[in-house]
């Protein structure tokens, strides 16, 4: 299965050619305001290189947020266009769900993006042999709220006995709040080095998403906003 997939969500437009949950050939570009321009340009070059046409993909993957609201638009509306011309099958991915895709690691991981205004959005996923599965669904919040959150919760019988289950922080988020979560989980915190999205971890993704029916369609794919836009957020502000 040959398998197209896209990251538009940060200043980082990357591209990437896979062969099942394999990569063959990525692509990025390092400019956030030129998303709009230089996608499709990324995805004809990448193409050329592999010496391939879009009528050989097979599925198209790419990120549906949270991250720039402006890049996962751009995004969605290119893949939207090149699966209704080519009849392709579809795959949305989380922002925090591919990164944990970014390590093989047996426990559970901890994705955290930073969103700015000491908030993070936070997805928690169980890892074995690179399989994942959802244990709490994707949100935002304070980070000590986000934090003291996942110590109840690996604390609890919903996801074992802290000290017992590994634990792995990536993304931003956790670079930036480390020391935050050093002092709260203590030895039981490991930290990644691979804390950027890439157009292959949501690849990946959308290759074990696509073996469990889980498929989208260009009507179906939709952002995911888990806070409103800064123009919503400064309109809900204005006075009326």
């Amino acid at each position: 299965m040959k398998i197209l997939a896209i990251d538009t969500s940060s200043n980082i437009c990357s591209v990437c050619l896979l062969e099942n949950d394999k990569p063959l050939h990525t692509l990025e570009i390092k400019n956030e305001k030129t998303h709009s321009e230089k996608l499709m340009p990324l995805v004809q070059e990448l193409l050329n290189v592999a010496k391939i046409t879009l009528n050989e993909i097979d599925l198209i993957a790419c990120d549906k947020g949270p991250g720039s609201f402006t890049g996962i638009r751009i995004g969605i509306s290119s893949v939207k266009a090149m699966a209704e011309v080519q009849k392709l099958n579809i795959v949305g991915v989380s922002s925090l769900e591919s990164l944990a895709y970014n390590e093989i690691f047996d426990g559970i991981i901890c994705s955290l993006i930073d969103a700015r205004n000491n908030q993070v959005y936070c997805g928690i996923f169980d890892s074995n042999r690179n399989q994942l599965g959802e244990l709490m669904a994707d949100d935002i919040s304070i980070v000590l709220e986000t934090i003291e959150n996942l110590w109840t919760a690996t604390n609890s019988n919903y996801l074992g006995t802290c000290g017992q289950v590994p634990l792995q922080f990536i993304g931003d988020g956790a670079v930036l709040h480390q020391n935050i979560i050093k002092e709260k989980f203590q030895t039981n915190a490991n930290f990644s080095k691979n804390n950027e999205q890439t157009s292959i971890s949501i690849g990946r993704c959308a290759y074990h998403k696509f073996l469990n029916g889980q498929i989208d369609s260009a009507d179906s794919i939709t952002p995911l906003y888990l806070r409103k836009s800064q123009a919503e957020r400064m309109q809900d502000v204005m006075p009326t």
